[in-house]
């Protein structure tokens, strides 16, 4: 269940129009939300950690791909990740308000005011969370990373194509990577670009080695064990093209640090 649909309960209560009994009912029979597709989703996962849950379309059925979509977006705003063209046609269909994104395979029903903005370049280059990325073979990594924050309605930035085979390239963006708050860093090849970073910020830099190379550093495990071997402190290091959960990472970060209400 999304915030304002709580509030919306609330509201309901405080204004007479609905019992409290009721509104307990409702509350307790929304905790999961079971369908005829093999599916348990967590309609209240949002409430609970302060990310709600996304639709992971690689691997699902198409019933099971639209029952999912379709019983979250009624609780609130929901993104859906990896999904491929034919996916993408499908729920376009079942839901034609919803957007696709094709390079990082992103489709969203709702989401932030600015996230269909977010989807055309050129990019912000500045940002509480900044996505760096070393070539621009690993954008649709970086942009997986980019746009689920953006979606979240966290404040994020995209510098592209600024790796350690041409580092001067940094150089005008000092200021921006000085000033986020989380550093997304998204390489592959050799995967040198996250211990770079480290050392010229004092802020984390979180580490996602893309299968992008050939030879030895075909499919990114050379990019992956640079990144766990770096001598640089500060770096976490994700998985193999896992834009998604850098961006979740970097959202719990962002959320931890803002200050009390009071």
């Amino acid at each position: 269940m999304s915030n304002p649909h709580l509030l919306h309960i609330l509201s309901e209560i405080a204004e007479g129009r609905m019992q409290p009994e009721t509104a307990l009912e409702l509350l307790g029979s929304q905790t999961v939300c079971d369908t005829l597709n093999g599916l348990t989703l967590d309609t209240q996962r949002g409430l609970r950690t302060g990310l709600g849950e996304v639709v992971l379309a690689q691997g699902k059925s198409d019933q099971a791909l639209v029952a999912a979509v379709g019983a979250l977006a009624r609780h609130g705003a929901v993104l859906a990740s990896r999904v491929d063209q034919a996916q993408a046609a499908l729920l376009e269909k079942h839901f034609p308000i919803g957007r696709y994104w094709p390079l990082p395979r992103l489709f969203s029903v709702g989401g932030a005011p600015d996230f269909a903005q977010a989807m055309q370049a050129p990019w912000p280059q500045r940002g509480e969370a900044l996505v760096v990325t070393a070539g621009a073979a690993d954008i649709s990594v970086a942009l997986e990373a980019y746009a689920t924050l953006v979606f979240w309605g966290k404040n994020c930035g995209l510098v592209t194509d600024v790796g350690v085979a041409g580092l001067h390239r940094l150089a005008p963006h000092t200021e921006a990577l000085r000033a986020a708050r989380v550093i997304i860093a998204v390489a592959g090849m050799e995967g040198a670009l996250p211990g770079v970073l480290a050392g010229l910020v004092s802020c984390p830099v979180l580490a996602v080695p893309a299968s992008v190379g050939y030879g030895i550093g075909s499919g990114g495990f050379a990019a992956l064990a640079t990144m766990l071997a770096t001598c640089v402190p500060g770096v976490a290091v994700l998985n193999i093209d896992n834009g998604f959960g850098a961006a979740a990472f970097a959202a719990k970060m962002l959320r931890r640090e803002q200050p009390e209400q009071g």
